[in-house]
């Protein structure tokens, strides 16, 4: 599924556009735990939370994620938007919850991933 397909799908509001719309989604996460992403989220995936910080970008761009997905109506401040914009990293925000994305985005095709260990 590419990143437009997947806005469009699941009503998503774009924070941080994506540089190409085209890039493929491999993949779904869902975490709220920083370490547990950089240790299990496969690179192509988009990561569903409720942290918007800027660690939260640093964590993508180590993992090689697709995108972040905010829930529950989080929204990032201005210095996670820049940092996010800086590095290339899509963020999408939603007032669904977690579970309703990862769902819909489940029933979507797009499946769970983790790292094999």
């Amino acid at each position: 599924m590419q990143l437009s397909e997947m806005e469009r799908l699941l009503e998503l509001s774009p924070i941080v556009k994506p540089v190409d719309q085209g890039n493929e989604v491999t993949g779904g996460y869902v975490s709220d735990l920083l370490s547990d992403v950089m240790g299990n989220a496969c690179a192509g995936s988009v990561w569903i939370t409720i942290q918007a910080h800027q660690n939260t970008v640093a964590v993508a761009v180590l993992a090689e994620l697709a995108a972040i997905i905010l829930s529950n109506g989080v929204m990032p401040d201005t210095h996670t938007i820049q940092k996010a914009e800086d590095k290339g990293i899509p963020i999408y925000s939603s007032p669904k919850s977690t579970f309703t994305l990862a769902g819909e985005l489940f029933q979507a095709g797009v499946p769970s991933t983790k790292k094999q260990t």
